[in-house]
């Protein structure tokens, strides 16, 4: 059947998260650098809207494009630039752009020509010209690699070229074996989920190429190829977790390889993500920093670049002129289109990991993250977008399914109001949201967990809804009859709710305990964290990981976040609560 409409409304309530690269924002901040001197001789002002990743090089470059003394038919133009995350920028021009609280943008920077193909089929949807009808030059690029510690990577790299399939697909059950390592035990990969992410959409596409053994003219007759469905499931039996953003994931793998730790990444082999993002965290961008440095120390153990023989995919981050551009705007798009691509601004492209406008690496940026095959890389072409929609339809079921326990703090203290309802009704309701999202294939249970009351006088904690079947409307309704009251037995909850989960471990489904809070840990029976942190501390061989929002300002979010990291998972901070609803949709991604 055709997607686009359908498939578009479907994807739209993901991409207010979309997340890509090295900066994230949750709303939408203005950089504007206004020209020093004679601004009033610049009648033409261009907006620029720019994805994330690279939104602060843009603002330095625009300065430097706003200071020069360049003409454009006998005046100039000062180039102002939005930051805007791309999945967001591309429902935002869908639907008029109005409601971002940004300058309507007359130039479009996302992270890849992906999001102009998705912009298309939503314009077509709504029978409207389309915005983006054509193919548009780079000003960086950066491809798609398997990133490996250099150990694992020096290993793989001795057996020659290896495939897609030959890499993420090894056995997760014999692993490392194959290659004469089982000490190192299951091989498992992490992934972005492709619904919030650029690199984790480009990864799933580069999975299907593989698949076919085609680098151009992915079709949807393909898509529904068996053989095609299960090498895709085969390599996705493998991932750790979904991420809802890499650069989260790297920063806590440099915290925990410069403490000395095993790694709070421990259980897996490998990361897909763009090359860039190699090069930042082998130069200790995503590693801690002290107040006033640019970069952290280098990781004890780098990580290296590994390119499947198949070819990869390219994020091309393209310059979009859009139709909102008059002629005086075009002229000044043409021309800062141009300086980009000097010499000076690609440089300033190269420090931060990027591949230049025609897709040359850097002297610097091999050295960093591994040389690249003798012959060069390959490259697969953007499929048809309403191809890219189905892609992400069948991707729903072919993902790794979860284990999910759910628990809820029913503490009184979730009777405090936030606005006009109490937190109990806010969290309820986001919880709600954030199951629609679950796949019909996943396993959830629900548990209650305040203290001993009259309501549950056996003990702190209750088995509300039995790990099973996912029953969507049966946990909705046993959240919504919940009593409300007693303190927050939060580490006996967690404890008790591990030692469930590792009962109940699937070897084939993610394993998941996901903690909803507005508290601290207030009960005296059980207030032993570091004793906590050694129970839940991941087993690779059996990894059940924590996953905590911290909800409402009186969470105790540092200690959430010790007790989510000790197991390689990830706390939320929805403290604000009026970010709760894009905390559940990051926390659903992970499933």
């Amino acid at each position: 059947m055709a997607p686009s409409a359908t498939r578009t409304r479907q994807w739209l309530p993901y991409t207010a998260a979309v997340t890509a690269g090295l900066v994230v924002i949750a709303g939408a901040f203005v950089f504007v650098r206004q020209r020093e001197a004679g601004a009033a001789d610049c009648a033409t002002t261009l907006q620029v809207n720019s994805s994330t990743e690279k939104a602060a090089l843009l603002v330095e470059l625009a300065e430097r494009y706003n200071r020069s003394d360049r003409s454009i038919g006998g005046g100039c133009a000062q180039v102002h630039v939005s930051a805007l995350n791309s999945g967001k920028a591309t429902e935002a021009l869908a639907t008029g752009w109005t409601h971002t609280g940004l300058p309507q943008p007359q130039v479009w920077l996302p992270t890849s020509s992906l999001w102009t193909g998705q912009l298309r089929l939503l314009d077509q949807a709504a029978g409207r010209e389309p915005q983006t009808p054509d193919r548009y030059p780079s000003v960086a690029n950066s491809p798609l690699v398997i990133a490996m510690p250099l150990p694992k990577a020096e290993l793989v790299r001795k057996r020659g070229p290896l495939g897609w399939g030959e890499i993420l697909g090894l056995s997760g059950r014999d692993g490392w074996a194959g290659f004469g390592k089982p000490e190192w035990g299951r091989f498992t990969f992490g992934k972005d989920n492709p619904n919030l992410s650029t690199s984790g959409l480009a990864a799933t596409i580069a999975t299907y190429y593989a698949a076919v053994q085609r680098s151009s003219d992915l079709t949807r007759s393909d898509l529904a190829d068996p053989a095609v469905t299960q090498f895709v499931r085969r390599i996705e039996a493998n991932v750790s977790h979904y991420s809802d953003d890499s650069v989260d994931l790297l920063r806590s793998l440099a915290e925990a390889d410069l403490a000395g730790g095993a790694g709070s990444t421990d259980d897996m082999s490998a990361i897909v993500l763009q090359e860039e993002l190699v090069d930042l965290y082998n130069t200790g961008a995503l590693s801690p920093r002290q107040d006033g440095q640019e970069r952290g120390r280098r990781p004890n153990v780098p990580l290296v670049a590994i390119h499947p023989k198949e070819g990869t995919f390219n994020l091309d981050h393209p310059f979009v002129v859009l139709p909102s551009a008059d002629e005086r705007q075009r002229a000044a798009a043409a021309d800062f289109q141009k300086f980009l691509t000097e010499d000076a601004q690609q440089e300033s492209f190269a420090r931060l990991g990027f591949r230049d406008h025609e897709r040359r690496a850097s002297a610097e940026l091999l050295a960093s993250v591994g040389a690249e095959p003798a012959a060069g890389l390959s490259y697969f072409e953007p499929p048809d977008p309403q191809v890219v929609g189905a892609m992400l339809d069948g991707w729903r079921t072919l993902r790794k399914k979860a284990n999910i326990l759910i628990a809820l703090d029913t503490s009184g203290s979730m009777q405090a109001m936030v606005g006009t309802r109490t937190r109990f009704q806010v969290a309820s309701a986001a919880a709600g949201k954030g199951l629609a999202l679950l796949n019909t294939e996943d396993r959830v249970g629900l548990w209650s967990f305040s203290s001993e009351t009259k309501q549950r006088p056996k003990g702190p904690y209750r088995e509300e809804v039995p790990l099973g079947e996912f029953d969507q409307k049966r946990v909705n309704s046993r959240i919504a009859g919940l009593h409300v009251e007693g303190g927050t037995a939060l580490y006996a909850t967690v404890r008790a709710a591990h030692r469930e989960l590792l009962d109940r471990y699937d070897p084939q489904r993610i394993n998941a305990i996901v903690v909803l809070t507005d508290g601290k840990n207030e009960y005296s029976k059980d207030n032993d964290l570091a004793r906590l942190l050694a129970e839940v501390a991941l087993d690779p061989q059996r990894p059940v990981k924590v996953f905590c929002i911290a909800f409402d300002r009186e969470s105790d979010f540092a200690t959430l976040d010790r007790i989510a990291k000790a197991s390689s998972g990830k706390a939320f901070d929805a403290t604000d609560p009026a970010k709760i609803d894009e905390a559940f949709v990051k926390l659903v991604s992970s499933f």
